[in-house]
């Protein structure tokens, strides 16, 4: 298998899957310990809202720093500093100043570990065995996520949140492991043409960051709700999610890669689609809840190879695979701050949060007919483009 040749992509994933191990274990459970520290759903949305924004506005500060220490550098202390907020929603209770540190803790942390970690992978990663190389990563990321979140529930219900926290940010620190061995990655002075080739990503990243606040954020909000609010069966339905998906994890890649993009494009988003749907209706049904957070995971795993090798092999050809990071970084935390900022006002005006998952549909349908423009050649790559100023 060619596509596990490459060594850096190798400890990329073997640093993911960790990584996703500390994030399955307690990330799942942010909006849903807020929810119980006594922070109501549109202040813990709008605090989602304030975290993308801060993101947006510190973006650039990253670069200066890239250029100096290259990514690896900044990827490791990236991803060092995201164990920090686990150590702080522990302490939070109700809105307040804590919330306040802890969203400011979160924007810093993630700005600098995102930026980095999507740049590193999209610069290292084989653009012939990309789609490979990403299914392969969601499949050990979907199997690292099925035990996690019962050893997670059962450490907040026996241990309490600041010993189960505790261990989630040490797990997220071991993740750096993996990387200390990884080759570093030089950052360009300059770099021009760089938002031209970012034009497809941009207008991506802007839907998907859009459809990820009603398809986790909201939907999180919603399932906990449904369940009583009962963190064990919280967690049980996000192992069963995870081991639904770990079984698609290796589906579409290997497809995208011979060829067969558009039409992975097609299935990836209908089925996104369906579960859109299904999750609208489930409030207030466990039963239906469980199976459509279950149907979750095997969309995201037909999905992640048709949106990630677009995505991925658009930035490695771009003048500078960073730059054109940050500016699609930039473009998600719009389409999340607005879609945040909408759900949070239809649940501070009191209307259920379920139906507001439809809102989606509609970023799903362009994103899917953008990448079938794209796989289908009616998008031009980068290089095919004529230059133009960054």
């Amino acid at each position: 298998m060619a596509f596990f040749r490459n060594e850096a992509i190798n400890r990329l994933n073997l640093h993911t899957t960790v990584q996703t191990f500390a994030q399955a274990g307690g990330g799942v459970f942010f909006f849903a310990f807020l929810l119980a520290a006594g922070v109501p759903a549109h202040w813990a949305l709008a605090a989602e809202a304030a975290v993308v924004a801060g993101r947006f506005v510190l973006r650039p500060a990253i670069l200066p720093f890239a250029r100096r220490w290259g990514l690896k550098p900044l990827l490791i202390a990236g991803a060092l500093a995201t164990a920090l907020p686990y150590l702080l929603l522990a302490q939070v209770s109700g809105v307040g100043g804590k919330l306040a540190i802890l969203a400011l803790t979160r924007c810093v942390a993630e700005v600098v570990y995102w930026v980095s970690y999507n740049a590193y992978f999209a610069s290292v990663g084989d653009s012939e065995h990309r789609g490979h190389q990403i299914s392969a990563r969601e499949a050990a990321v979907a199997a690292a996520s099925v035990a996690a979140p019962l050893v997670g529930a059962w450490a907040l219900v026996s241990a309490g949140p600041v010993w189960m926290f505790a261990g989630v940010a040490l797990v997220q620190a071991l993740s750096v492991l993996p990387l200390l061995g990884a080759p570093n990655v030089a950052v360009r002075s300059e770099a021009a043409g760089v938002l031209r080739s970012a034009r497809l990503t941009m207008a991506l990243n802007a839907l998907d960051g859009w459809i990820d606040s009603f398809f986790f954020y909201v939907w999180q909000i919603v399932l906990f709700v449904t369940l009583a609010e009962s963190f064990s069966a919280y967690g049980g339905a996000m192992a069963l999610a995870a081991l639904a998906g770990a079984a698609f994890g290796l589906v579409l890649g290997r497809h995208v890669d011979l060829g067969g993009g558009r039409r992975a494009a097609l299935i990836a988003y209908t089925a996104m689609g369906l579960v859109v749907l299904v999750r609208s209706a489930a409030a207030g049904h466990p039963a239906l809840a469980v199976a459509a957070n279950a149907a979750g995971p095997v969309a995201i795993a037909l999905l992640a190879p048709a949106v990630g090798v677009a995505n991925s092999n658009l930035v490695k050809a771009s003048p500078c695979c960073l730059r054109a990071t940050m500016a699609n970084e930039g473009a998600w935390d719009v389409g999340c701050f607005a879609a945040c900022l909408t759900a949070a006002g239809i649940a501070a005006a009191g209307a259920p949060l379920a139906p507001s998952i439809l809102l989606a549909l509609p970023a799903i349908a362009l994103t899917g007919v953008l990448l079938r423009r794209y796989y289908g050649g009616l998008i031009l790559s980068p290089e095919a483009q004529p230059e133009g100023r960054g």
